[in-house]
């Protein structure tokens, strides 16, 4: 005999597939609006537009599966993209050792942000908050108010004596950007999902006093997902400077709202209801696919993110209609 679909299960259905309907949903129209829009030449477009987003979201995605909140990841991206152009610009360096050092840097200050949290208590949104601000004037102050780029002097009026290599317009251009995401995506799915320590941060994430009482340190494993966001935060700031072949002012920031906006989006894929990387890409797919069809269907740039912002609110209705169920 065969099972009858349910009205609920049909709902429960769409509600855990809403991003990938959205998805598929978003193609179809703009192929049939936009016949160019369905090319291998144009996916490759999307991919390379959405590699930047996706990686600094996997930094959020960690963060907000051990139960945090971070405002300042773009910031902080922009102040590490600083840092990488400078050493290579200003001081010569090759690119892996200006990038190793960069990481360093991202994570010391990432240190601050977690004794804000962890040491003195201060809400994730507010602290991110005030280290936006904080990054935004550090970073400024660092280059003197201006961008960082090939042929420029250097805040003290001295010449640079670097150049940018080779190495990093590759890293900027497709298809080695779009590796390094997939990459990305591959080592913080595996790593929450089949690892000891992302079950815990999952389990911190869930509920910090059951996680508590079951053993786990939590400090210890916020303080971890901290350093671990700053890695990509870090390469996030790398990417953009390869992309753009320099470190423009506040260059990273603008990635901060897609990137968040990929992670909530990404949580309800195939019922998680949790951050997840999977999720989290499928999320970043759709942010650009929208991105890239709206405009090519002709959809003026001053009504872009109306347009956007609103199929983007009908995929998360359609997938959060149960929370007060679940609550």
């Amino acid at each position: 005999m065969k099972k009858r679909l349910s009205p609920h299960s049909i709902l429960n259905f769409v509600q855990n597939w809403a991003a990938v309907i959205a998805i598929v949903v978003s193609v179809v129209l703009f192929s049939i609006l936009q016949p160019g829009f369905l090319t291998v030449g144009n996916f490759e477009t999307i991919l390379r537009s959405i590699s930047i987003n996706t990686v600094l979201a996997m930094a959020l995605t960690v963060t907000l599966a051990v139960g945090g909140f971070d405002l300042a990841a773009g910031a902080l991206a922009s102040v590490s993209g600083y840092f990488v152009m400078s050493f290579v610009l200003w001081y010569g360096m090759g690119l892996l050792p200006a990038t190793l050092l960069t990481i360093v840097l991202t994570m010391l200050l990432q240190c601050i942000t977690m004794f804000l949290i962890i040491r003195c208590k201060i809400p994730d949104l507010l602290a991110t908050c005030a280290m936006m601000f904080v990054l935004q004037g550090v970073g400024l102050t660092y280059t003197g108010g201006g961008a960082i780029s090939a042929g420029m002097y250097r805040p003290d009026g001295t010449p640079s004596v670097g150049s940018i290599p080779d190495i990093m317009k590759t890293i900027g251009s497709s298809p080695t950007i779009i590796v390094i995401m997939l990459v990305c995506v591959l080592v913080v799915h595996v790593f929450l999902k089949y690892t000891k320590y992302g079950r815990y941060i999952y389990a911190v994430g869930g509920n910090k006093l059951a996680a508590k009482l079951s053993g786990i340190p939590v400090k210890k494993y916020r303080f971890f997902a901290g350093m671990i966001a700053a890695f990509f935060i870090a390469l996030t700031g790398v990417l953009v400077c390869s992309r753009n072949q320099s470190a423009q002012i506040q260059g990273a920031e603008g990635y901060q709202m897609y990137a968040l906006s990929a992670v909530f989006i990404g949580r309800s894929v195939a019922g998680q209801g949790k951050p997840n990387a999977i999720g989290t890409l499928i999320g970043a797919t759709l942010v650009g696919i929208l991105d890239n069809g709206l405009i090519m269907i002709g959809v003026p740039y001053y009504s872009l993110n109306a347009v956007k912002g609103a199929v983007l609110a009908v995929a998360l209705i359609a997938a959060y209609a149960s929370s007060k169920e679940e609550q």
